[in-house]
């Protein structure tokens, strides 16, 4: 496929890298020292699922997240940062497309009232997709470079 400026190969390359980009902008505007030391972000989690309508959600949230939430709100956290960063990069890609998707996903089933959320996880889950299936780590990446995931 060719168009005007880039080739359908550097398209995805791009729509891969303003994927990583907005995950790094997820963890950019996220109050560290509130999710960590305060718990914001899981005490926020935690009366959306208190509130949830699906009983596995609430059960779900009681049973994986509450007795860790120093823990989750690390690996939330974080998790964001790796993904933005493998994306962006495109080092380890179609384990950070796999790893968002998963992570839009739940994000997704939480927050299923809030559509401003809804619209921004779907829209992620879907270039997840997209930049899986047509292997969007073939140009413009780390993995190109090194060989990997050919």
């Amino acid at each position: 496929m060719q168009t005007i400026w880039l080739g359908g190969a550097e398209w995805l390359a791009v729509l891969r890298i303003g994927l990583g980009l907005w995950w790094l902008e997820s963890w950019r505007h996220k109050d560290r020292k509130g999710w960590f030391e305060r718990a914001t972000g899981i005490a926020w989690a935690a009366d959306i699922a208190g509130k949830h309508r699906w009983g596995v959600v609430r059960t779900g949230f009681r049973r994986v997240v509450e007795p860790r939430p120093k823990l989750i709100a690390y690996v939330v956290v974080y998790a964001e940062l790796a993904l933005g960063i493998g994306l962006v990069t495109g080092f380890l890609t179609p384990i950070a497309l796999v790893a968002g998707l998963l992570l839009n996903l739940l994000y997704l089933v939480l927050m299923i009232h809030d559509w401003a959320e809804q619209g921004q996880n779907a829209m992620m889950a879907l270039i997840s997709l997209v930049a899986l299936f047509a292997m969007a780590w073939q140009t413009w990446s780390l993995d190109a470079a090194l060989g990997l995931f050919l």
